[in-house]
């Protein structure tokens, strides 16, 4: 199973970015799907989940209202769009997949990590 995250980039306070991570070597259709984040000197967090058929998402509250974590199956394919970025979102984001179908928050109960993309939020 390999994830593969792009989207990344340099943006300034308020714009938005859509981060995909594609997935090869698994249908995804029974995964569950999450996105991380680690800023430098920091300890990779819990950004947003979403289950197997995209029914249930989960977010960090600092993002709440501003990500959005969507599927597309047949596309093996997840995203997460950013609207109203703030230099505190500056970070690598990371995908990861686990193999059950529910959404969740614990970085431990994934098993399948992408190598990240960094997004970097000018004040």
């Amino acid at each position: 199973v390999q994830l593969q995250a792009s989207g990344g980039g340099l943006v300034q306070a308020g714009d938005s970015l859509r981060l995909s991570c594609v997935v090869s070597g698994v249908a995804i259709s029974g995964y569950g799907m999450g996105w991380f984040r680690q800023a430098p000197g920091k300890e990779r967090e819990f950004v947003a989940a979403i289950s197997g058929t995209g029914g249930s998402t989960l977010y960090e509250d600092s993002v709440k209202g501003r990500f959005t974590i969507f599927r597309d199956n047949a596309k093996n394919t997840v995203y997460l769009q950013m609207t109203s970025l703030k230099p505190e979102d500056t970070a690598v984001y990371y995908c990861a997949s686990r193999v059950t179908f529910f959404a969740g928050r614990d970085t431990s109960s994934y098993n399948y990590w992408g190598q990240g993309t960094q997004v970097t939020v000018s004040s």
